[in-house]
């Protein structure tokens, strides 16, 4: 049995540890574009950004793991094509590798927007470890700052920056961060936080075109996109961008399995196909697949996927189907503490909640059983 891994985020790894777990005693070997081991990246634009974090503290496992697991890890090892019918993998090295099982868990990269100076080098994308460094030293000596975009990693890593004493600018074309996400009762919270750690908004403004003069650092935080180039190639079913695999993560060809940000995966409990683009269910889904490729008939995706957020000194847990809501209910809990909950035709089908983790807890079995909108 030779397992071939295709990536080196958390569904990668997850999908070797599950493998392992679920007593897979087969060849495994994960291909990493990255010249490093698995490793957290949510922290990349909160404690690391602003150098709370040393770079040691950041691998999910150390080396050894890898060796006492029998996992072997390529770095720097980019996959250029997947061949369905040969059931091979072929490096830009020009090696072909054979698979019994492949897990595809490209993940996703940050989007560049259409206008001029964007694609300059001056311009920061927090794509990896290897940006991270650069964003987080540049910050070092940086007075002032431009964040564009308005999603989690433009608002975490604004009030990161902010934290770090930089005069920081975020423009987004939406005039309420998250509005659309998740209401504009969440979104006006989060603007008062920003505002709070002391960065200036500039809201309802899209990006025309980006100078160097503009500000000492520029990072460009506008969503990401999939990386299913592979997978389209090679003829897999993709849609919307995305790999579609079924609950198990099994895609449109056998022996071929995909998780994370890439995967468009079928859950059982919702009963129908959902984007995620959360760091935990990376890990659950790469577990799922690996569990499924060592033969573990019951593992399949069946939970509300969810996420937590941490924009300066306020943390968010937010639990969803994340498909959509035509009712959002605000509660007031007192001392700063509230909850929002959100509902399709009077069933819950999401939470946020902010210091009110009791109703992160129960907002998830509500959500998976369809309950009544509380």
């Amino acid at each position: 049995m030779q397992l071939l891994i295709v990536g080196g985020g958390p569904a990668a790894l997850a999908a070797a540890r599950g493998y392992r777990a679920a007593g897979g005693e087969g060849d495994v070997t994960l291909f990493t574009p990255e010249l490093v081991v698995p490793y957290q990246r949510p922290p990349l634009s909160k404690e690391f950004l602003r150098g709370e974090l040393d770079e040691g503290a950041l691998p999910i496992e150390d080396e050894a793991w890898f060796e006492n697991q029998g996992v072997e890890v390529r770095l720097g090892g980019e996959v250029e094509t997947l061949d369905l019918t040969a059931r091979t993998l072929t490096l830009f090295t020009g090696e072909a590798i054979p698979y019994d099982a492949c897990v595809l868990a490209t993940g996703a990269e940050p989007m560049v927007l259409p206008v001029p100076g964007a694609t300059e080098e001056w311009v920061l994308l927090l794509r990896s470890l290897a940006t991270a460094r650069v964003l987080r030293d540049r910050a070092a000596t940086a007075k002032t700052a431009l964040v564009v975009g308005s999603g989690f990693i433009g608002c975490e890593a604004a009030a990161s920056l902010a934290m770090r004493g930089v005069d920081v600018t975020l423009i987004s074309d939406e005039d309420i961060p998250h509005a659309s996400r998740l209401g504009e009762e969440a979104g006006r919270r989060i603007t008062g936080w920003l505002e709070a750690a002391g960065v200036t908004l500039k809201l309802g403004e899209p990006v025309e075109e980006l100078s160097e003069d503009a500000a000492d650092l520029i990072l460009m935080a506008a969503g990401v996109q999939p990386r299913a180039g592979l997978a389209e190639t090679a003829g897999l079913d993709v849609r919307e961008g995305r790999i579609v695999v079924d609950e198990h993560m099994r895609t449109s060809a056998e022996g071929v399995y995909a998780a994370g940000d890439v995967a468009f995966a079928h859950n059982a409990a919702a009963g129908r196909h959902l984007a995620v683009e959360h760091w935990g269910e990376a890990l659950n889904m790469g577990e799922i697949a690996g569990r499924a490729i060592a033969g573990d008939a019951d593992a399949r995706w069946d939970v509300a996927p969810g996420f937590w957020s941490t924009i300066g000194e306020h943390q968010l847990k937010y639990v969803a189907w994340g498909d959509g809501f035509d009712e959002a209910r605000l509660v007031e809990h007192g001392k700063g503490a509230w909850t929002i909950w959100y509902g399709t035709e009077g069933r819950t089908v999401g939470v946020l909640t902010h210091d009110r983790d009791e109703d992160y807890e129960t907002g998830r079995k509500l959500i998976e059983t369809g309950a009544p909108l509380p």
